[in-house]
C-alpha cells in the first residue's frame, strides 16, 4: 500500500456512543477517509451519511479498514464476514476476545502482533484499565497469587450503551452511587483473568463495578497482595520502567489519579500508595480512563494504526 494513501475506512455500527466517538477520532485523522458507516436508526450521525447494516452486506465494497461497533452476539461474525473480503478488522464487541481467531488488541501488551493482524478484537473498557494497571506487577513476579486481587470500578453511564433504559435514566443516576455485577458476576472478568493469565498464571480476582453518576470516565481502585519486602519505591520504580516509552500510559509518581486526567484523551493515569494497617502488605494502585476513547474507541484507533504502520499517536491526544 502507498504509505502517502489514505485508508478507506468503514464503521459498522455508527450512531451508538462509541460509534460517535470512533467517526469524531476518524474527522480528524490525517491518514483516513470513512466511506461507509452503517446505522438502523440514524441517516446520518454528526453530518457522515449513513446505511443500514443490510445495504453494506449486499453491496459489499472493499475497503482497507473495518470498524465494528455493533452490538455483542452480531459484531464478531460481521468482523469474521469481512476479513473475509479482505478488510482488515478491529472489533469493538466482546465477541471474539477469548477466541484465538482475532489478536486481543491491548496495544501495549499485543503491539508486536498488530503489524501483521487481520482481525483484532479490541479489549472492553474495564478490562483495559485493570489490566494496564496490574500487569507490571504480574510480569515482576511480585503479586502474591496465594491471596486475591480485589478491584473496584466505577464506570459513568456512557459504558452501558446509548439504548434507552429506565435505570439509566438521569433522574434514576443523578445523585447516586450504586454496585452491579457484586458477586464476581460480571461478565468482563474472564477477559480480565484471561489478560492477567500470561503473566501471573492462575489467581483469583474480585471484581464489583459501580455506576457513577457522570456521562464517561473509569476510575478503577485495585488492591493487590504483594510479596513480603515490598515497599512502595521498588513498585514506583516498577511502573515508571514499564510504561516509560508508552505514549497513552502515564505513571503519577505523587498523586492518584482522577478522571479529570483522562476524559476525551486516549489515556491510561496509574497511580499507587502502600496499604497501612493490614497484617500482610498489599499496595493500592488506582487507575482512570475514559470509556470511550482509551476504552473503546481511541484504542481501536490506536490499533489501527500500528496495524497499518502509521505513527501509533496519529489522531489521538494523549
Amino acid at each position: 500500500m502507498n504509505k502517502n494513501a489514505l485508508l478507506d475506512v468503514a464503521v459498522l455500527g455508527a450512531s451508538g456512543y462509541v460509534g460517535r466517538e470512533l467517526l469524531g477520532l476518524l474527522d480528524k485523522h490525517r491518514g483516513v477517509r470513512v466511506v461507509t458507516a452503517t446505522s438502523e436508526s440514524e441517516s446520518r450521525v454528526d453530518g457522515v451519511r449513513t446505511v443500514p447494516l443490510a445495504e453494506v452486506v449486499e453491496r459489499w465494497a472493499p475497503v482497507d479498514a473495518l470498524f465494528s461497533c455493533l452490538p455483542h452476539g452480531v459484531s464478531g461474525q460481521r468482523s469474521v464476514w469481512a476479513q473475509d473480503r479482505g478488510a482488515r478488522v478491529v472489533d469493538l464487541s466482546a465477541d471474539l476476545r477469548l477466541s484465538s481467531t482475532a489478536v486481543y488488541g491491548l496495544t501495549e501488551v499485543a503491539r508486536p502482533s498488530l503489524g501483521a493482524a487481520g482481525l483484532v478484537a479490541n479489549p472492553g473498557c474495564y478490562p483495559t484499565v485493570t489490566l494496564l494497571g496490574l500487569i507490571p506487577l504480574a510480569s515482576a513476579g511480585l503479586i502474591d497469587t496465594d491471596r486475591p486481587i480485589i478491584v473496584d470500578a466505577a464506570s459513568g453511564v456512557s459504558g452501558a450503551g446509548r439504548s434507552p433504559r429506565r435505570e439509566l435514566l438521569f433522574g434514576e443516576v443523578a445523585e447516586d452511587f450504586r454496585a452491579y455485577g457484586a458477586g464476581n458476576t460480571h461478565r468482563h472478568l474472564p477477559e480480565i483473568l484471561a489478560g492477567l493469565r500470561p503473566h501471573a498464571g492462575d489467581l483469583d480476582l474480585v471484581f464489583t463495578p459501580h455506576l457513577l453518576p457522570v456521562r464517561r470516565g473509569i476510575l478503577a481502585t485495585m488492591h493487590v497482595p504483594v510479596a513480603d519486602g515490598m515497599d512502595v519505591t521498588q513498585v514506583q520504580r516498577l511502573f515508571t520502567n514499564a510504561y516509560a516509552d508508552e505514549p497513552f500510559v502515564r505513571f503519577l509518581p505523587h498523586r492518584l489519579p482522577t478522571l479529570r486526567d483522562v476524559v476525551h484523551r486516549n489515556l491510561v493515569a496509574i497511580g499507587v500508595v502502600p496499604v497501612a494497617q493490614v497484617r500482610r502488605p498489599m499496595i493500592t494502585v488506582v487507575a482512570a480512563i475514559d470509556n470511550l476513547t482509551k476504552g473503546a474507541a481511541g484504542q481501536a484507533v490506536q490499533n489501527m494504526n500500528v496495524m497499518f504502520g502509521l505513527p501509533e499517536t496519529q489522531g489521538l491526544a494523549c
